[in-house]
């Protein structure tokens, strides 16, 4: 057996279930990992090390309560927690204890995960940065604003991590740390108790080391059965389609040769492929994606600008005047925009099982000062399409490229078994 701190969350679950482990031994393994390189990577918003411990222990004592028992997960800050702290990635809310779990967390804890401790988010998960450096080069970002569960997943501090994405803010940190992240359809895991800027487009987001790991724990962070995500693999010759976009320009040479040789791969396997044109209207999604995320965010926040205005960063203050000026009829007609493109993308995948395209324009870009570019996820998020980065290459640097495969609306089985043919096919 691997380093404890090394185990994925299928493996572990099955070696406690086993009695080959205890939950407290990987508790601790994952702990010392964290005392290790947490001075380096700063993923952590809030550990209790006592609490953890004890939450391990009991896992230990009593019978298994489901898929995840006595597995350690880790929960992005802007998730309700009622052992820890809840701060948001805000000085507003410093020292926050809320008095109840959010529910995709009371889900998975109920499904017998030991909650370690809270990753830094951005500021309210919008694109101000926090103190979260890169695993494999802290000159870099690890991406945002689901930094810290990106940056302790990859650096093994622990297996599993929530997200969220309003715009690339699950996929592109996967993408960028070089583990698997998946953005599951709109609403498939419950986002109560957890902050909301877009209540149209954020999704809650599963990080870990492998494709049937982020199923697992979206699984059950959703309260259904595992075999949901993890059913059958894909029988039959798997299509794919190559998705360029309007975006497409944005990635990088070596990005773009990573995402043609992995169709060319998949060509040579036996499966179809072939390009699948933009939708109607493509070319006015980001903008309308831009509009309800404003729109939106600055109703969310209007306590906060109200009360606490000089203690949001300049970023955020710019955000949110920029939605309160935003015209009502101009984020109508960009919400029924939105509605039009789902249903025209719906019928792309009438040809297809699946499309394949970029997870990020490139690698982890040098500096902290922003956390990279959301372009190449945005208009899915939008969609409300399910979306998983794959970590099977490298950049110019060495550093992770990712390859997201994104599935109907609602096909989140399928998209699991063709991530996991793809990833078969060409790792």
């Amino acid at each position: 057996m691997a380093a404890l701190h090394e185990l994925g969350a299928v493996e572990a679950a099955e070696a406690i279930r086993a009695g080959r482990m205890t939950s407290e031994a990987l508790v601790r393994a994952c702990l010392d990992r964290i005392a290790e390189r947490e001075p380096a990577v700063q993923a952590w918003a809030a550990l209790d090390r006592d609490v953890a411990l004890a939450a391990a222990r009991d896992r230990d004592r009593g019978p298994a309560r489901g898929p995840l028992h006595g597995v350690p997960i880790a929960a992005k800050d802007i998730m309700d927690t009622a052992a820890l702290r809840t701060e948001y990635g805000s000085p507003i809310y410093a020292g926050h204890r809320p008095v109840r779990d959010a529910a995709c967390l009371a889900l998975a804890q109920s499904a017998g995960a030991v909650l370690l401790g809270k990753t830094v988010t951005t500021e309210f998960a919008t694109v101000f940065p926090g103190a979260t450096r890169h695993p494999l080069d802290p000159a870099r970002t690890p991406g945002g604003s689901s930094s810290g569960s990106a940056a302790a997943v990859a650096d093994r501090m622990v297996p599993l991590a929530t997200g969220t994405q309003t715009a690339g803010s699950g996929i592109r940190p996967a993408a960028y740390c070089g583990i698997v992240g998946y953005k599951p359809t709109f609403g498939f895991i419950p986002r109560a108790g957890t902050w909301m800027t877009s209540d149209s487009l954020d999704t809650i987001c599963t990080f870990g080391r492998s494709i049937d790991d982020a199923a697992l724990f979206a699984a059950a962070a959703s309260g259904v059965a595992p075999d949901v995500l993890l059913g059958p693999a894909h029988e039959g010759t798997l299509r794919v389609g190559l998705y360029r976009g309007t975006e497409w320009r944005d990635a990088d040479a070596a990005t773009v040769a990573a995402v043609e040789g992995a169709l060319a791969a998949l060509g040579r396997a036996g499966c179809a492929v072939r390009e699948v044109p933009d939708i109607a209207e493509a070319e006015r999604l980001a903008t309308a994606h831009w509009n309800i995320l404003t729109f939106e965010t600055a109703r969310a926040f209007e306590h906060e600008r109200a009360h606490h205005a000089e203690r949001f960063s300049p970023v955020l203050r710019q955000l949110v005047e920029g939605g309160r000026a935003l015209d009502y009829a101009a984020y109508a007609e960009s919400l029924d925009l939105a509605a039009r493109a789902r249903l025209a993308m719906d019928a792309v995948f009438d040809g297809v099982d699946v499309l394949v395209t970029a997870a990020a324009p490139g690698e982890a870009p040098i500096g902290h000062a922003s956390t990279g570019d959301p372009i190449l996820n945005r208009v899915w998020t939008l969609l409300h399409v399910p979306c998983i980065t794959l970590p099977l290459f490298k950049g110019p640097n060495g550093l992770p490229l990712g390859l997201q495969v994104v599935a109907k609306r609602g096909a989140d089985a399928e998209l699991m078994a063709a991530a996991r043919r793809i990833e078969l096919l060409i790792g």
